[in-house]
This record gives C-alpha cells, sequence and structure tokens, in this order.
C-alpha cells in the first residue's frame, strides 16, 4: 500500500521535467525541500479588492523598487530588472487578531482575497518620483516622531511576498514608522540565487539615492532598517557606498537591524571599516540553527554567514563589541519558520520586542532586552553571507517550499540539464516519481 506521505511525495515531484539521474547531491536536497510541503498559494493577489471589513487594520507604504512593471495589474511587478526606480502606494488589510496570530501572513486560500480573513490589497497605486516624495512628506508630517522605517526583503521573494511581509511586519511591531519598502528584481525562484544576488548589486545605487534623500529631507528625523537575508547585502553596500561619498552616515540614521544576513563575515568586516566609527547603531540577529545559512556556508566555500555566528566565541565576541554591535541570539526561539531563516518576524516574540523598542525610541542596545531563558543579549559582533553559482543546486531546493519555486525548480533542472520537457510532461516520472530510490534512476 501505498502511504498519504508517498502519493504527496509523487505529486509533488510529477511537474518536475524528466533530467535523468541528475546527481544524488541534486534528489537528495530537493527532497529536502519538498518534504517540507507541497502546500500552494494564489499568486498575482494584489488587485485590490472593497474595504468590507472594519475590523481589519490598514498599513500604508511607500514602495520603491528595481523592478520592472507588470501588465498586469494584480502583480504589479515582476521579478525582471527596470530601466529605472518605480514608486508606488499600497495598502494592505490585515484581518484581526482572532482569525491571524501575531508573526503570520494571512494568504487568501482563494481569490479575491476576503479582508475579514485574509491579507488584501485594498488600494494600489504607481507613482511619479514627484508624487512618492509627495506621499512621503504628507505620512512623515503625519507621524508621531516624523520617522521612517526602511524593509529590504531577502533572497526568493516575488513582488508580493515582500509587500505583505512587510505590512505583517509593520502591524506586529505597531510601529508608528512611515513604512519604505525597499524590494529588489527576485525572480521568486529557489534556483535563480546567482540572478538575485547581482540584482541586490544593480539596486545598489538605487537604494543609495533613496538613502541621501532621506538624509536631506528635513521632515524626517530618524531612520530605521530592517533587512532580512540577502537583503542585508544591499542594505549595507547602500549604506556603505553612503558613508564613502559623504564621508559618513548621517546621525538621524539610528537603527539599523540586519536579520539573518547572507553575508560573508570578511566582508562585513570591510563595510563596517568603510562606515567610520559614526556609524548606525547595528543590531544582528543570529540564530545557529537557521538552515538556509548553513547550507550557505557550505556553497560559498565554507566562510561563516554573519547570521548564524556563535556571538560569544572569539573572535566574533571581541569584534563586535569593538564596533558596539549588539547580538539577539534567536537560536533558542521556536517559530513557524521550518528553515529557522525568518525568526525575526515569524516569532511573536521577537517582532513584538523589535516594536517596543522602536516605539520607545530607544535603541536595541538596552540592557533590559531579553525574552527570558530563549533570547541571549550579547554586546558582541561580526558578519555572515551567502551565495555561489556552484552551490545553487545544492542551495536553492531548500527553499522550494511553495508552488511557484517548485516549478521554477523544475524548469531550471531542465535549462541547467540540457532538458526541454515540460514540467507538466509525464516523461518526468521515470526518475523522478516511479523510482522509489535514486539508484533505481534510469540513465
Amino acid at each position: 500500500m501505498t502511504s498519504k506521505r508517498e502519493k504527496s511525495l509523487r505529486n509533488c515531484f510529477v511537474s518536475l521535467p524528466k533530467v535523468g539521474c541528475i546527481s544524488n547531491v541534486l534528489l537528495a536536497s530537493a527532497l529536502v525541500g519538498l518534504l517540507l510541503g507541497c502546500a500552494s498559494r494564489p499568486t498575482n493577489v494584489l488587485l485590490p479588492v472593497a474595504d468590507t471589513s472594519p475590523s481589519s487594520s490598514k498599513v500604508e507604504m511607500l514602495v520603491a523598487t528595481t523592478r520592472s512593471r507588470s501588465s498586469n495589474p494584480a502583480q504589479m511587478y515582476t521579478g525582471e530588472r527596470g530601466l529605472a526606480p518605480s514608486f508606488a502606494e499600497i495598502t494592505v488589510s490585515i484581518p484581526p487578531a482572532s482569525v491571524r496570530k501575531v508573526g503570520e501572513v494571512a494568504w487568501p486560500k482563494k481569490l479575491p482575497s476576503n479582508p475579514a480573513t485574509d491579507f488584501a490589497v485594498v488600494r494600489a497605486q504607481e507613482l511619479t518620483l514627484q508624487t512618492a516624495k509627495g506621499w512621503l512628506s504628507a505620512s512623515v508630517r503625519k507621524s508621531p516622531d516624523h520617522s521612517v522605517l526602511v524593509f529590504i526583503h531577502g533572497f526568493n521573494n516575488r513582488f508580493e511576498d515582500s509587500v505583505y511581509r512587510f505590512a505583517q511586519i509593520a502591524k506586529d511591531t505597531d510601529t508608528q514608522s512611515v513604512p519604505i519598502l525597499v524590494t529588489w528584481p527576485s525572480r521568486g525562484s529557489a534556483l535563480a540565487y546567482g540572478y538575485d544576488r547581482e540584482s541586490t548589486n544593480y539596486t545598489r545605487n538605487a537604494l543609495e539615492l533613496l538613502f541621501q534623500y532621506l538624509a536631506r529631507d528635513p521632515e524626517i528625523k530618524e531612520v530605521s532598517i530592517l533587512a532580512h537575508s540577502m537583503g542585508n547585502w544591499l542594505a549595507l553596500e547602500g549604506l556603505r557606498q553612503m558613508a564613502i561619498r559623504n564621508g559618513g552616515l548621517p546621525a538621524k540614521f539610528k537603527n539599523v537591524m540586519l536579520a539573518a544576513p547572507d553575508v560573508d563575515v570578511d566582508v562585513f568586516r570591510t563595510q563596517i571599516a568603510d562606515m567610520g566609527k559614526q556609524h548606525p547603531q547595528f543590531t544582528l540577529f543570529v540564530s545557529q540553527d537557521d538552515r538556509a545559512l548553513k547550507v550557505s556556508r557550505r556553497v560559498w566555500g565554507d566562510i561563516p554567514r554573519l547570521g548564524s555566528i556563535d556571538p560569544e566565541q572569539a573572535p566574533y565576541k571581541e569584534e563586535l563589541a569593538s564596533n558596539n554591535i549588539t547580538v539577539i541570539d534567536l537560536t533558542k526561539v521556536k517559530s513557524g519558520d521550518p528553515l529557522h531563516h525568518g525568526k525575526f518576524a515569524s516569532s511573536p516574540q521577537v517582532v513584538q520586542l523589535i516594536g517596543a523598542r522602536m516605539a520607545g525610541g530607544q535603541t536595541l542596545t538596552d540592557n533590559r532586552i531579553g525574552l527570558g531563558d530563549t533570547i541571549i543579549h550579547a554586546t558582541t559582533g561580526v558578519a555572515a553571507a551567502a551565495g555561489s553559482a556552484a552551490g545553487l543546486v545544492i542551495a536553492a531546493p531548500v527553499a522550494a517550499v511553495d508552488q511557484n519555486s517548485r516549478e521554477n525548480l523544475g524548469n531550471h533542472i531542465g535549462a541547467m540539464t540540457g532538458s526541454q520537457t515540460s514540467r507538466k510532461s509525464s516523461a518526468g516520472k521515470d526518475c523522478a516519481v516511479s523510482s522509489p530510490t535514486i539508484k533505481d534512476c534510469k540513465k
């Protein structure tokens, strides 16, 4: 008898193209990702719906992106690179606490989204540069402390992923700062690591221009930055460029929060040095059980990743202390993230901790930070990174847990092996489905 789990795995594999016996490593790593689940969710969820839920909260954000525009209004922006930065304003409706836990994004199970139970876009409007400046000025004037929060997402994020995740963070932290989403061209594919990494480099100049504008705007009194995963590379590079150009960073850049940074430790040392001693207060969120960064470390020649270091070990403790970098160790914190890579946003305690400190006007260096025995607060520090073309094949499948990524996984495997077979072809069953073990795979 075939178990339900076996049937589920076969259904997951059936969309992959026939590739022969790719390699034991590739299939094994792909299996790891697929074992995490076959759940899918609707795509193209950004078409505005009527605001029919008075009990739902609203998060209004400014979007600055280097993605190319989509002809589909429900998608807005693609994963390809635009010729110039684009801007938009988006309002996301978030259902009440009775139907959603802190740290969760309530993705719609079907379309159109229901604001009473789902995250739903109730307004989406593209802006020119001038109208974007006007939107920002008007919003900052309404902010109690005239502050902004810039969020930079990580690897394997579609546009809608970044919008909904930032809306969740803004809501759950209860931030009073004006939300600014910086979203760069990610194809939302587990095997597009190289493309995504180069897209962060493609976006560096645009991000620096945004930082320069925020620094010059006299109405903005404080800038906080929150970056995740590969987005940390972009954030650090943007700050580094600005510091080199201006001879330092402005005092209004108060907090920079680095969550699970996919950054090379050695590179981070040079980035911090280039910013000078008067850099913002950096807070580093690490987790030594981060599965994504463990794979990334193998990909990049066994160089430690900043987001998975042990902050109590040398040389990190001394280096972080000398640079006044706060570390919050989330290794023992539980969350719903199977990869342990997004604890900063999915753990209710952590996301509320961030919000409480921001709302109180405190940096995260406050010695009172603590979540019982689960968070170790230390003033220590360093860095970590991620990525490599060779490791693409090994690392990417770990992230292939949604329908879009699984489909792209099949396409990329086919491209790398020269297979032109469609992912819907039954020919793919020979190796990926019908063979219970790798050794049975026909060459």
